[in-house]
């Protein structure tokens, strides 16, 4: 059986993973470390530009890796225990790590839920996620129809429009999911429904959340395995 300190260590692995996948279908390829990620190059949209692997990662693991020639690089801290102010990076938000187990039921969503396929249901995926907002929906791109780790689900209303969606990340031993979201009035426990209805039952799922976003994962099985924060740089 899989023990809590296990499927944390999966789930900072698997957000690591899925930052390098959505790297790589911007051209971008990051480098793992024995304790942290690092991209040399500026990664993506709220992306960030290193990603600690363990507890035991410190500053330099993460610093000395990235591109600091202009403001905005990032670090997320995947156990809260790095201090990045001496820096020059100022805390941006702290969220936490969240797991659901193996085995629970999933319980029916309305509308119907699947993985987008082609391009153009991945631009108007994009558009739904961003609230129609081109600039931010440009972040999804085709190359990651083509990465066979990466689930994008869309769930579609009795009208044919997106009532929501989430992406699922495969890896070794859990499914990471993010980027969720409920459209309209689609309520969020409706949401984490369908999307969670593409994992299979035999894998715990794994992600972070903040905020008002995390009594919904609660609602819909998700327990809380620790901290994480985000450091801005200037």
């Amino acid at each position: 059986m899989i023990t809590d300190d296990e499927v944390l260590a999966a789930a900072v692995r698997n957000n690591a993973e899925w930052c390098q996948s959505m790297c790589r279908a911007h051209g971008l390829t990051g480098a793992f470390g024995p304790r942290a990620w690092t991209s040399t190059a500026r990664t993506p949209l709220y992306y960030p530009d290193a990603v600690t692997l363990t507890e035991e990662a410190g500053a330099g693991d993460v610093v000395t890796g990235i591109d600091r020639t202009t403001a905005g690089a990032s670090v997320k801290d995947s156990y809260a225990r790095v201090d990045l102010t001496s820096e020059g990076f100022r805390l941006l938000f702290e969220a936490r790590w969240i797991a659901r187990p193996a085995g629970l039921p999933t319980p029916a969503a309305p509308g119907d839920w699947r993985p987008v396929r082609t391009p153009e249901e991945l631009a108007a995926w994009a558009l739904a996620w961003s609230g129609d907002d081109a600039e931010d929906a440009a972040l999804f791109r085709p190359e990651l129809l083509a990465d066979p780790a990466t689930t994008i689900v869309a769930g579609y209303g009795d009208d044919g429009r997106i009532i929501g969606g989430g992406v699922l990340s495969a890896s070794a031993r859990v499914t990471g999911v993010s980027n969720l979201f409920a459209a309209g009035d689609t309520d969020p426990s409706a949401a984490w429904a369908g999307v969670l209805a593409s994992v299979p039952a035999d894998r715990p799922v794994v992600g972070y959340e903040s905020g008002d976003d995390l009594p919904p994962a609660r609602a819909a099985g998700f327990g809380e395995l620790g901290p994480l924060r985000v450091w801005l740089g200037a």
